[in-house]
């Protein structure tokens, strides 16, 4: 029996997005990828996946698009992931004219929405001096005041996605990732022979695999309105324990501090309550793994 529900997935041909991709089709969704490219017509798609190309900052093209395929979800995750390899203007206007475009579009769809934000939209990660937080581990509650472009445009698509909420309806899931890693290639490993590297978040990272999970779980889960939800492993990538690190980089501890050894910066209760999420992957064993990636199309 052929699916009979359609998330349209952007960025889904971009290096976090066809996990998403592949794990909703495997869930036996009806995946529809939208990028700025097209794999092409003679390749074999596999079963139950397509794909579309869209400029998605164009609203006619992102408003035809979603209007066309009608789905019964969309997972935002198309974006410019970083103040650092583009102009930040660029980076702001690209990502929130295709969030606001793309929200909307799947708003008047009626569809439920998951979407990329970051957990840059609380201002540490790129800030020019690294500071700490008035207290660990960082909820979702906790005061989003970016410093640079791209955090900046997180916070202006959660904006986005709430006014969506109020004027369609729909649950919208803002998904705060850590520092997303991959099987077999854990970056966040090699940088960590220098405190420095990870202290804008705190030595927080996050297993690709449940970034996918945690969008999928979004898309079922029974909630309302606007929802911010951290994905983060349940540690630190660290070989020590994180009060000591904190203490080496920083100087100190927040007064409340309620982090130590190898617990993550960012908490992941909320998730857990709402979502029935948790992360199952560590760095100890995925960082070795070897791990086929997802493959869109057949060979």
């Amino acid at each position: 029996m052929p699916p009979n529900r359609t998330v349209v997935v952007t960025g889904g041909l971009g290096r976090s997005g066809r996990w998403i991709a592949d794990l909703l089709a495997e869930e036996d969704w009806r995946v529809v990828c939208v990028d700025t490219t097209h794999p092409g017509w003679e390749i074999d798609a596999r079963e139950n996946l397509d794909f579309r190309s869209a400029d998605l900052t164009n609203r006619g093209e992102a408003l035809d698009l979603l209007a066309d395929l009608n789905p019964d979800a969309v997972v935002h995750w198309a974006a410019l992931p970083s103040p650092t390899r583009h102009a930040g203007g660029r980076v702001f206007e690209t990502n929130v004219l295709s969030a606001y475009n793309v929200l909307v579009g799947a708003g008047r769809a009626d569809a439920r929405i998951a979407w990329a934000s970051s957990e840059s939209a609380y201002g540490f990660a790129f800030a020019e001096e690294k500071r700490l937080p008035e207290r660990l581990p960082i909820r979702e509650a906790h005061a989003v005041r970016p410093e640079d472009p791209y955090g900046t445009s997180k916070v202006v698509g959660e904006e986005v996605a709430k006014m969506v909420t109020r004027r369609f309806g729909v649950p919208v899931a803002s998904i705060r990732p850590s520092w997303i890693q991959y099987p077999g290639e854990y970056e966040c490993v090699e940088a960590r022979e220098n405190l420095a590297n990870g202290a804008g978040n705190f030595w927080s990272y996050v297993d690709v695999r449940d970034v996918a999970s945690i969008v999928s779980r979004a898309l079922d889960a029974d909630f309302s309105g606007h929802e911010p939800f951290h994905a983060a492993a349940g540690d630190n990538y660290l070989e020590m324990p994180i009060e000591d690190a904190l203490a080496e980089f920083f100087g100190g501890l927040p007064d409340d501090c309620n982090v130590s050894g190898d617990d993550s910066a960012l908490s992941v209760a909320k998730a857990d309550e709402v979502l029935d999420w948790h992360p199952e992957y560590s760095w100890r064993e995925a960082a070795d793994a070897e791990v086929a990636g997802p493959e869109l199309v057949r060979n």
